[in-house]
């Protein structure tokens, strides 16, 4: 548990704030491209502040600030007729990257992206997407790197037919095998977890021991300050940002990532709107209607009784925690080891923001076009060597891949 205090400083994210400070020294996701179909003016709502995307006199797309005006009450998402730049107001840059811009609200010049697979693949082989959650940032990432969680919150009971899963987490077959990996989490659901910092934030490994000499490991990330790398599938990686909009609510906005066969897009956003209304891509399960709670299914077929989707079982998971968790109250233990040393390294970088030096992840000097990766990926290997075979199933994947995806 912790105090009031600190758990004050490392959610709250508005200008001024510690947290705030850190992640404008970050790119953030702002919106998607295909938000701007309809043209400019869309409006942002990102660390507290109400912005808008238009373009400047050099015809640059910019993130502006947007006027508050008495008919547009909490000005959340207004039409692009009623919006208003106050022109007044800070102006920050934004880069677009395979279908997803992002905004630089720091200080200085903005820091180089890394070269990250889901910003080095062509936009063939990448599609965004993002999706509205009412809670703080700093719990839903939390989930996140919460490696065993996903053996009990996104528990079937029935295995689905594999070949159907594309664009659908945890709908593959473990590496290797014909066993679903819904089994695997299903029967093995108490893994052991290394962490490991790097120099992007932490490569977490979750290992199950299997009952023939062999142990499933999965390679998740944490890329400071606020995204998630994990393996959808053997072909495809999620990139996953978890943004604040204020402090009680936030965006995942994430890039699924092929290495094979370019994405089927429309597959996948057709996938995704069943699930999500437009144009503020805010879930139709919720809490105003239980998320579609479900007792014959929970006693069936899923551990929630909340449908397949598995975003549907986390949003409901970190919304139940209240708009911002209560950590004064809580107790982690062994499974949480990423989330302890994820809160020491956002401890270190502000205190170091707040002494006045550039001590952060991806901003410490080291050149952020040599950070690749990450690995990320389901493996089965033999007990003994799981820790090369994991790289070699990774480098094998790459060896296979259409665009330079070398490590």
């Amino acid at each position: 548990m912790i105090s009031q205090d600190l758990n004050d400083r490392i959610t709250r994210i508005g200008p001024n704030t510690p947290a705030g400070a850190v992640l404008r020294r970050y790119w953030q996701p702002a919106a998607l491209a295909e938000e701007l179909a309809h043209g400019d003016n869309v409006p942002v709502n990102l660390l507290g502040e109400r912005l808008t995307l238009v373009r400047d006199d050099a015809d640059q797309l910019v993130l502006a600030t947007r006027i508050a005006s008495n008919d547009e009450p909490p000005a959340f998402y207004p039409a692009a007729k009623d919006i208003k730049v106050d022109h007044t107001g800070p102006v920050y840059p934004v880069e677009n990257r395979n279908g997803l811009f992002f905004a630089y609200m720091g200080p200085g010049t903005p820091p180089e992206f890394p070269n990250f697979d889901c910003f080095r693949a062509p936009d063939s082989h990448v599609f965004a997407f993002k999706g509205l959650w009412e809670c703080n940032w700093l719990q839903a990432l939390e989930i996140g790197i919460d490696p065993a969680h996903a053996s009990f919150l996104h528990r079937f009971l029935e295995d689905e037919d594999t070949s159907d899963g594309y664009g659908k987490q945890f709908r593959d077959k473990a590496a290797d095998t014909d066993i679903p990996m819904t089994q695997i989490l299903r029967e093995y659901p108490r893994p052991d977890i290394e962490v490991e910092e790097t120099d992007f934030g932490l490569k977490i490994t979750a290992l199950r021991t299997l009952n023939n000499g062999k142990t499933h490991v999965r390679v998740t990330n944490q890329i400071f300050p606020e995204a998630i790398c994990i393996p959808m599938s053997r072909e495809m990686t999620i990139t996953q940002w978890h943004v604040p909009i204020d402090d009680y609510t936030c965006y995942w906005y994430t890039m699924f990532t092929s290495f094979q066969k370019p994405v089927n897009k429309n597959l996948m956003r057709e996938q995704r709107l069943k699930e999500h209304r437009l144009p503020d891509y805010a879930p139709l399960k919720n809490r105003t209607n239980d998320y579609h709670y479900d007792p014959a299914e929970q006693a069936t077929t899923t551990y929630t009784g909340m449908g397949l989707d598995i975003n549907v079982h986390d949003q409901w998971a970190v919304e139940g925690m209240g708009r911002i968790q209560d950590r004064t109250q809580e107790h982690l233990g062994r499974s949480d080891a990423a989330i302890i040393r994820y809160r020491r390294m956002l401890r270190a970088a502000i205190a170091a923001v707040e002494q006045g030096t550039d001590e952060l992840p991806m901003r410490n000097g080291k050149a952020p076009l040599d950070m690749v990766g990450p690995l990320s990926n389901d493996a089965i290997a033999n007990s003994a060597d799981w820790k090369d075979a994991s790289r070699q199933a990774d480098l094998a994947r790459r060896s296979e891949c259409p665009w330079d995806a070398t490590v």
